[in-house]
């Protein structure tokens, strides 16, 4: 569904190195806002397509008038 890894980093098991909080909500930002940047593509692709079907619903009502 999302193109990016799982987000807020809990390959530390395998390093065995502890993450600290703010690394963690470094991670979790980027997450976030990656999410966020997707979703507003999604959004922009969905608002183009509700104005082409809103015009061609104009054009419509014009040429029948």
């Amino acid at each position: 569904m999302f193109p990016f890894s799982f987000p807020f980093g809990y390959n530390n098991c395998y390093t065995g190195e502890p993450v600290s909080r703010k690394s963690r909500l470094e991670r979790k930002l980027r997450f976030l806002k990656t999410m966020r940047d997707d979703l507003e593509t999604k959004l922009a692709g969905l608002n183009a397509a509700i104005s082409n079907v809103e015009q061609q619903l104009n054009q419509e009502d014009v040429t029948q008038v």
